[in-house]
Protein backbone atom coordinates (compact mmCIF):
# COMPACT_ATOMS: atom_id res chain seq x y z
CA UNK A 1 0.00 0.00 0.00
CA UNK A 2 2.52 2.46 0.72
CA UNK A 3 3.81 2.03 -2.56
CA UNK A 4 1.17 2.62 -4.30
CA UNK A 5 0.80 6.21 -1.60
CA UNK A 6 -1.12 4.94 0.86
CA UNK A 7 -0.31 5.06 4.15
CA UNK A 8 -1.04 1.47 5.95
CA UNK A 9 -2.42 2.89 9.00
CA UNK A 10 -4.82 4.95 7.06
CA UNK A 11 -8.73 4.25 7.51
CA UNK A 12 -10.13 6.46 5.17
CA UNK A 13 -14.14 7.97 6.57
CA UNK A 14 -16.90 6.50 4.32
CA UNK A 15 -20.32 8.26 4.29
CA UNK A 16 -23.69 6.97 1.89
CA UNK A 17 -23.53 8.82 -1.34
CA UNK A 18 -26.99 7.33 -2.10
CA UNK A 19 -25.71 4.97 -4.42
CA UNK A 20 -27.84 1.95 -3.54
CA UNK A 21 -26.52 -1.54 -4.03
CA UNK A 22 -23.27 0.06 -5.19
CA UNK A 23 -22.48 0.89 -1.51
CA UNK A 24 -21.98 -2.46 -0.65
CA UNK A 25 -18.90 -2.81 -2.67
CA UNK A 26 -17.19 -0.64 -0.18
CA UNK A 27 -15.19 -1.36 2.27
CA UNK A 28 -17.39 0.06 5.36
CA UNK A 29 -20.35 0.18 3.02
CA UNK A 30 -19.96 3.73 2.20
CA UNK A 31 -18.25 5.84 -0.70
CA UNK A 32 -14.99 6.30 0.46
CA UNK A 33 -14.40 10.07 1.11
CA UNK A 34 -10.71 11.64 1.37
CA UNK A 35 -8.85 9.87 -1.57
CA UNK A 36 -9.17 10.10 -4.86
CA UNK A 37 -11.40 8.49 -7.62
CA UNK A 38 -10.80 7.55 -10.82
CA UNK A 39 -13.22 7.63 -14.08
CA UNK A 40 -12.25 6.58 -17.71
CA UNK A 41 -14.61 7.74 -20.43
CA UNK A 42 -13.25 6.07 -23.97
CA UNK A 43 -16.02 8.35 -26.11
CA UNK A 44 -16.77 11.78 -26.00
CA UNK A 45 -20.40 10.65 -25.04
CA UNK A 46 -18.89 8.57 -22.43
CA UNK A 47 -17.37 11.49 -21.03
CA UNK A 48 -20.37 13.55 -20.93
CA UNK A 49 -22.36 10.51 -19.20
CA UNK A 50 -19.60 10.67 -16.52
CA UNK A 51 -19.78 14.13 -15.71
CA UNK A 52 -23.71 13.59 -14.85
CA UNK A 53 -22.32 10.67 -13.04
CA UNK A 54 -19.67 12.88 -11.11
CA UNK A 55 -22.70 15.86 -10.39
CA UNK A 56 -24.78 13.26 -8.28
CA UNK A 57 -21.83 12.62 -6.52
CA UNK A 58 -21.06 16.32 -6.10
CA UNK A 59 -24.83 17.09 -4.96
CA UNK A 60 -23.76 14.90 -1.66
CA UNK A 61 -20.93 16.21 -1.23
CA UNK A 62 -21.33 19.81 -1.39
CA UNK A 63 -25.48 19.57 -0.11
CA UNK A 64 -23.99 21.03 3.82
CA UNK A 65 -22.90 24.43 2.32
CA UNK A 66 -19.00 22.47 0.91
CA UNK A 67 -17.69 23.72 -2.35
CA UNK A 68 -16.11 21.98 -5.26
CA UNK A 69 -13.36 23.27 -7.49
CA UNK A 70 -13.83 21.47 -11.14
CA UNK A 71 -10.17 22.14 -13.21
CA UNK A 72 -10.58 21.14 -17.16
CA UNK A 73 -8.65 22.02 -20.70
CA UNK A 74 -12.03 20.47 -22.06
CA UNK A 75 -14.54 21.60 -19.93
CA UNK A 76 -17.80 20.36 -21.43
CA UNK A 77 -20.20 20.98 -18.33
CA UNK A 78 -22.66 23.72 -18.32
CA UNK A 79 -22.58 25.34 -14.72
CA UNK A 80 -26.73 26.07 -15.13
CA UNK A 81 -27.21 22.38 -15.58
CA UNK A 82 -25.88 21.16 -12.62
CA UNK A 83 -29.06 21.96 -11.01
CA UNK A 84 -30.73 18.96 -12.48
CA UNK A 85 -28.30 17.08 -9.87
CA UNK A 86 -29.30 19.74 -7.08
CA UNK A 87 -25.78 21.49 -6.86
CA UNK A 88 -26.55 25.20 -6.96
CA UNK A 89 -23.44 26.24 -9.76
CA UNK A 90 -21.82 29.20 -7.13
CA UNK A 91 -21.04 26.29 -4.79
CA UNK A 92 -18.31 25.16 -7.67
CA UNK A 93 -15.57 27.05 -8.97
CA UNK A 94 -14.44 26.07 -12.64
CA UNK A 95 -10.86 26.87 -13.41
CA UNK A 96 -10.44 26.25 -17.55
CA UNK A 97 -6.44 26.11 -18.25
CA UNK A 98 -4.79 25.30 -21.40
CA UNK A 99 -1.92 22.31 -20.48
CA UNK A 100 -2.93 19.46 -18.78
CA UNK A 101 0.24 19.54 -16.73
CA UNK A 102 -1.55 23.08 -15.31
CA UNK A 103 -4.73 21.29 -14.67
CA UNK A 104 -2.71 18.55 -12.64
CA UNK A 105 -1.24 21.24 -10.61
CA UNK A 106 -4.09 23.15 -10.14
CA UNK A 107 -6.09 19.92 -9.06
CA UNK A 108 -3.21 19.42 -6.30
CA UNK A 109 -2.92 22.64 -4.93
CA UNK A 110 -7.22 22.47 -4.37
CA UNK A 111 -6.93 18.42 -2.61
CA UNK A 112 -4.31 20.22 -0.29
CA UNK A 113 -7.29 23.14 0.58
CA UNK A 114 -9.36 21.85 3.69
CA UNK A 115 -11.91 23.79 2.75
CA UNK A 116 -12.70 22.39 0.32
CA UNK A 117 -15.38 19.71 -0.17
CA UNK A 118 -13.97 17.74 -3.42
CA UNK A 119 -12.21 18.67 -7.10
CA UNK A 120 -12.87 17.44 -10.05
CA UNK A 121 -10.06 17.27 -12.76
CA UNK A 122 -10.24 16.24 -15.98
CA UNK A 123 -7.45 15.29 -18.37
CA UNK A 124 -6.04 13.09 -20.53
CA UNK A 125 -2.76 11.35 -19.24
CA UNK A 126 -0.69 11.17 -15.83
CA UNK A 127 1.58 9.07 -14.47
CA UNK A 128 1.61 6.90 -11.40
CA UNK A 129 4.10 9.16 -9.82
CA UNK A 130 1.70 11.93 -10.16
CA UNK A 131 -1.14 9.71 -9.14
CA UNK A 132 0.42 9.33 -5.82
CA UNK A 133 1.12 13.48 -5.57
CA UNK A 134 -2.49 13.74 -5.61
CA UNK A 135 -3.07 10.67 -3.40
CA UNK A 136 -0.50 12.43 -0.49
CA UNK A 137 -2.46 15.86 -1.14
CA UNK A 138 -5.18 14.40 0.38
CA UNK A 139 -4.25 12.20 3.20
CA UNK A 140 -3.93 15.84 5.45
CA UNK A 141 -6.58 17.83 3.86
CA UNK A 142 -9.35 14.83 3.39
CA UNK A 143 -10.75 15.79 0.61
CA UNK A 144 -12.54 14.13 -2.13
CA UNK A 145 -10.63 13.94 -5.57
CA UNK A 146 -12.60 12.71 -8.52
CA UNK A 147 -10.09 12.44 -11.87
CA UNK A 148 -11.70 12.04 -14.90
CA UNK A 149 -9.15 11.05 -17.50
CA UNK A 150 -10.90 11.35 -21.66
CA UNK A 151 -9.77 8.81 -23.74
CA UNK A 152 -6.25 8.25 -22.26
CA UNK A 153 -3.87 6.25 -23.97
CA UNK A 154 -2.14 4.40 -21.59
CA UNK A 155 -4.67 2.86 -18.88
CA UNK A 156 -1.87 1.64 -16.53
CA UNK A 157 -2.92 1.54 -12.78
CA UNK A 158 -3.31 4.27 -10.79
CA UNK A 159 -2.58 5.76 -6.90
CA UNK A 160 -6.54 5.71 -6.57
CA UNK A 161 -8.81 4.11 -4.62
CA UNK A 162 -11.45 2.84 -6.96
CA UNK A 163 -11.79 3.09 -10.98
CA UNK A 164 -14.68 3.59 -12.71
CA UNK A 165 -15.81 3.47 -15.96
CA UNK A 166 -19.64 5.31 -16.93
CA UNK A 167 -21.32 4.50 -20.27
CA UNK A 168 -24.93 6.08 -21.04
CA UNK A 169 -28.00 4.21 -21.18
CA UNK A 170 -31.42 5.03 -23.08
CA UNK A 171 -33.61 6.16 -20.41
CA UNK A 172 -37.37 4.84 -19.48
CA UNK A 173 -40.30 6.63 -20.20
CA UNK A 174 -44.01 5.79 -19.27
CA UNK A 175 -45.82 4.86 -22.72
CA UNK A 176 -46.89 8.24 -24.35
CA UNK A 177 -44.86 10.71 -22.53
CA UNK A 178 -42.53 13.08 -24.44
CA UNK A 179 -39.24 14.35 -23.75
CA UNK A 180 -36.03 11.99 -22.66
CA UNK A 181 -36.16 10.62 -19.72
CA UNK A 182 -33.80 11.03 -16.32
CA UNK A 183 -30.07 10.06 -16.76
CA UNK A 184 -29.01 6.57 -16.95
CA UNK A 185 -25.99 4.53 -17.02
CA UNK A 186 -24.13 1.49 -16.94
CA UNK A 187 -21.88 1.86 -13.67
CA UNK A 188 -18.99 -0.44 -13.68
CA UNK A 189 -16.62 -0.11 -10.50
CA UNK A 190 -13.42 -1.43 -12.36
CA UNK A 191 -11.67 -1.40 -9.11
CA UNK A 192 -11.81 -0.68 -5.54
CA UNK A 193 -9.05 -1.19 -3.01
CA UNK A 194 -10.45 -3.82 -0.01
CA UNK A 195 -13.61 -4.21 -1.68
CA UNK A 196 -15.81 -5.88 -4.67
CA UNK A 197 -15.93 -4.66 -7.77
CA UNK A 198 -19.26 -5.04 -10.05
CA UNK A 199 -21.49 -3.63 -12.86
CA UNK A 200 -25.00 -1.69 -11.96
CA UNK A 201 -27.62 0.22 -13.97
CA UNK A 202 -28.78 2.88 -12.68
CA UNK A 203 -30.61 6.60 -13.03
CA UNK A 204 -31.03 9.69 -11.15
CA UNK A 205 -34.41 10.14 -10.29
CA UNK A 206 -36.44 11.90 -7.97
CA UNK A 207 -32.72 13.90 -6.67
CA UNK A 208 -30.96 10.70 -5.84
CA UNK A 209 -29.57 7.78 -7.48
CA UNK A 210 -31.91 4.81 -8.18
CA UNK A 211 -31.20 1.15 -9.26
CA UNK A 212 -33.69 0.42 -12.56
CA UNK A 213 -36.23 -1.82 -11.72
CA UNK A 214 -36.01 -5.02 -13.84
CA UNK A 215 -38.87 -3.59 -16.21
CA UNK A 216 -36.58 -1.03 -17.11
CA UNK A 217 -33.86 -3.02 -17.37
CA UNK A 218 -35.46 -5.43 -20.09
CA UNK A 219 -36.45 -2.27 -21.62
CA UNK A 220 -32.65 -1.03 -21.90
CA UNK A 221 -31.68 -4.54 -23.45
CA UNK A 222 -34.24 -4.13 -26.18
CA UNK A 223 -33.54 -1.04 -27.35
CA UNK A 224 -29.47 -1.95 -27.21
CA UNK A 225 -30.58 -4.83 -29.27
CA UNK A 226 -32.63 -2.93 -31.83
CA UNK A 227 -29.62 -0.26 -31.87
CA UNK A 228 -27.24 -3.15 -32.90
CA UNK A 229 -29.37 -3.78 -35.49
CA UNK A 230 -30.14 -0.72 -37.01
Amino acid sequence: MELEGFSASTQLPTSSLGLGPIESSFPGGGFPLGTVHEFVSLHPADAASTNGFISGLLASLVRKGGFCLWVSNRRSVFPPGLKRFGIAPDRVIFIDLKREKDVLWAMELGLKCSTLSAVVGELQELSFTESQRLQLAVEQSKVTGLLHRHNPKHQHALACTTRWKIVSLGSDLPDGMPGVGFPTWKVTLLKVRNGRPGEWKMEWKGGRFQPLTPRESRKQIHLSRDQHYA
